[in-house]
């Protein structure tokens, strides 16, 4: 890990409680993902044969490009936000606050139907081995919902460990499955198999981009990765890659031959309206034995439990989330006396799933329907908002330190992303050229420094073009979901429209307006350090006064928080300290408020309380200006100005201290 000095913009972390003997490594991290992502290949063969045929195999191998791609993405937005939640938090902070809100919908919906869809799923294989719950399997699938419910509520957290055994005895079966076929069949037989489809079945442009779009169902559960930064282990980046890693090499391998298998080999249980919710299992019993069948269904209905289950925790976590961001109502937060959970939130995520099977009347194709609009609805805006993040980043010319927001202390990090400071080409005592490529005097940097720092810049921008293309194809997936699954938009739509509609009102309700600090990537020339303490009475005053002095100067509003975390956090948990500091988040609305009146430039950094933290910003920034309680003065020794003003209000003293850069 590159460590920084403070001109370079290190700064403490964030205060939140160490992670403990929880914490996450790669396989733990690969296994809760798997869980999720790898419980997709039991039911999305039989759902895209239905609109694809023969050629379902073909597009989830095709689609798999992308969802290498996606990955990337996936893995940066984890370790840019380890205080989690994923789109939330990435539109938030690159698009807009309420882009944030948006995609918190999105997830919310694709949520939903995972919940739905594995839960049902998971009893459909059990009647593998219990043919006579088959004809009540939509009520014994809402009964398992409120049983999960019902564990959430006691506070029955899910288990990585658990999560472990489950998908490795998954991934165990599809490999059993895989090495089976392959045994009783030749590689030519298969080859001719192959290409019989492509004979019967044209490939045209518009049954290519639906074929697209649909196979994505096959790799839904990627975002859970972005939910568990806050329970990795350190260092994140690293960690965050191993994981995925993990989970391309396993997804790759099974997904695309496990589908391409189960429906050709298999197409009249693939045509068949219960047969195809159970193909993987039969595939495994139709080649190998009647064990192995029974021992396919058992594991998938295991691991199809965990991913509905998984889907609920998230659910009620972004429904927290939203409300802390006053964008749901305050009574989602409340928690029952008995044992501390969020009874309304679980009620949500376990009872609007319940609905959406109901009205579906448990119809799988159905639900695989519905299941695009949310799912690539949240792709889409997760991948747009990172997008906007590193472009304002390449525009500024700045070098991002590499995992500065997701190291643990030892490694001198700087907590979350909205914490983060940027090191500026001026803090490497060089200048930087109108590309944004850093230059360097040769008393500074040598050749290899210089090289190292060329080779930096190309690669930002080559990456930031592959994700624009990752972007591009993903949107399109969404886009073409829109049109080919009308039912889909119009329940997400619907869905989306009715959750912003509240928002807005519940917004307006409160009366203040969500303010997100987000990065400073240098110093703000000739602009207004405003210093605001937790607790502060003189907050207000100090606003109004460093607003009334200016005319159309930028305006840095620093809150330094005593707010602290001290719990674990758990997985899916959105573990952000700004979200539960209600104090900081009432100051800088009105900060906010009063600003936008003024039609000032201004920009917002929360950080911790330390006794060195304001002039630590003051040397980064650079400001002509810091408006601070004049009793604080004493713990900005370090800051050397070239004069102080002061101005007496009915409150206290406001200093401000002036210096010309």
């Amino acid at each position: 890990m590159e460590q920084q000095a403070i001109s370079q913009g290190s700064l403490p972390n964030p205060p939140v409680a160490e992670h403990g003997k929880s914490s996450l490594g790669p396989v733990l991290c690969w296994a809760v993902v798997f869980a999720d992502i790898g419980s997709s290949i039991y039911y999305t063969p039989g759902i895209l044969y239905s609109s694809v045929g023969g050629l379902a195999g073909f597009f989830v191998l095709l689609t798999m490009v992308v969802f290498i791609l996606l990955t990337l993405k996936y893995a940066e937005v984890s370790a840019r936000f380890p205080e989690g939640g994923g789109v939330v938090s990435v539109a938030a902070q690159g698009i807009h606050t309420w882009a944030g809100a948006v995609g918190g919908m999105f997830i919310l919906v694709s949520y939903f139907l995972t919940a739905a869809i594995s839960c049902l799923s998971s009893l459909q294989y059990l009647a593998v081995v219990f043919p006579a719950i088959l004809p009540h399997v939509l009520w014994i699938t809402i009964g398992v919902l409120i049983l999960l419910g019902l564990l959430n509520w006691v506070g029955v957290s899910e288990s990585a460990k658990v999560s472990m055994i489950a998908a490795i005895i998954s991934f165990g079966s599809d490999l059993l499955v895989l090495w089976t076929v392959f045994t009783n069949i030749s590689p030519s037989e298969l080859i001719t198999l192959f290409t019989d489809v492509f004979r019967t079945q044209a490939l045209t442009p518009s049954s290519i981009l639906v074929g697209f779009a649909g196979a994505f169902l096959a790799f839904s559960g990627l975002e859970s990765i972005s939910q568990l930064s806050p329970v990795m282990k350190a260092p994140r980046k690293k960690v965050i890659s191993l994981a995925l890693l993990l989970v391309v090499l396993t997804i790759g391998f099974t997904s695309p031959l496990l589908t391409t298998l189960s429906t050709l080999l298999q197409p009249e249980a693939a045509h068949h309206e219960v047969l195809s919710t159970q193909l993987v299992s039969l595939l495994g019993g139709h080649w190998g034995n009647t064990l192995l069948q029974t021992e396919v269904a058992i594991s998938a209905s295991l691991i199809l439990a965990f991913a509905s289950n998984t889907a609920i925790i998230g659910a009620y976590h972004v429904f927290l989330a939203l409300s802390r961001m006053d964008f749901l109502p305050p009574f989602i937060l409340k928690r029952n006396s008995f044992r501390g959970t969020p009874h309304y939130s679980i009620a949500l995520s376990v009872g609007i799933p319940i609905l959406v099977l109901l009205i579906v009347n448990g119809q799988i194709n159905l639900l695989g329907d519905l299941y695009a609009f949310g799912l690539l609805g949240a792709f889409s805006l997760t991948c747009l908002g990172l997008d906007m993040i590193r472009f304002r980043e390449l525009k500024k010319g700045t070098h991002t330190v590499a995992s500065l927001a997701s190291s643990p202390p030892s490694e001198k990090s700087i907590g979350p992303a909205h914490t983060h400071l940027q090191p500026v080409s001026g803090s490497l005592n060089g200048h930087q050229s109108a590309n944004g490529t850093v230059t360097a005097s040769s008393a500074t940097l040598d050749a290899s420094q210089l090289q190292r720092a060329l080779r930096t810049a190309t690669w930002k921008r080559i990456d930031f073009v592959i994700g624009v293309l990752t972007t591009v194809l993903v949107m399109l997936a969404w886009f073409v979901g829109l049109f080919s699954k009308p039912l889909g938009a119009a329940f997400g739509g619907s869905v989306v429209l009715i959750g912003v509609l509240i928002a807005v009102v519940n917004s307006m309700h409160r009366g203040r307006t969500l303010v997100l600090p987000a990065r400073l990537q240098g110093r703000v020339p000739d602009s207004t350090l405003v210093v605001l303490l937790d607790g502060e009475k003189l907050n207000e005053q100090i606003i109004n006064s460093a607003l009334h002095a200016i005319e159309q100067q930028p305006v840095v509003f620093l809150y330094l928080s005593k707010h602290m975390i001290e719990r674990n956090p758990r997985p899916f948990e959105i573990l952000d300290p700004y979200l539960e500091d209600s104090s900081a988040r009432e100051t800088l609305s009105k900060a906010e408020q009063i600003a936008r009146k003024q039609k000032v430039t201004r920009r917002f950094v929360y950080l911790p309380y330390t006794s060195a933290q304001i002039a630590q910003v003051w040397r980064f920034v650079q400001p002509r200006d810091v408006v601070i309680p004049a009793e604080l003065l004493t713990r900005a020794e370090d800051i050397n100005p070239d004069r102080i003003r002061y101005e007496l209000t009915p409150h206290g003293k406001i200093a401000h201290l002036l210096k010309r850069w």
